[in-house]
């Protein structure tokens, strides 16, 4: 599926049935493009304040194995939701410059 901005299909920060990849088709000015952008930022700002509790824990050398694999696992879930959202703006991003041409 193409996930171009501008009018085609936009990936969006969340999943759907099974894990599968969710989109929206439009100029990016509606509601789910309003309801992603918010939820991109939350992301994005969860991700940031993981990374502060990270860079703690791995400071701390009493942090034990179960604690440390729970940051681990919540930080692959930051990454993963991240990725998306590079994934879902670059497209966006290249979609836009093939329009300038």
């Amino acid at each position: 599926m193409d996930v171009s901005g501008a009018g085609g299909a936009r990936l969006l920060p969340w999943t759907g049935a099974g894990g599968k990849r969710c989109y929206v088709v439009g100029e990016g000015t509606g509601y789910v493009s309003r309801l992603a952008d918010d939820i991109e930022a939350v992301q994005l700002g969860m991700a940031g304040e993981l990374l502060g509790h990270a860079a703690d824990m791995l400071a701390d050398r009493r942090a034990t194995v179960p604690q440390l694999r729970f940051l681990l696992a919540r930080m692959s879930e930051s990454l993963t939701d991240v990725h998306r959202i590079a994934e879902s703006r670059g497209a966006r991003l290249s979609a836009s410059d093939d329009d300038k041409d």
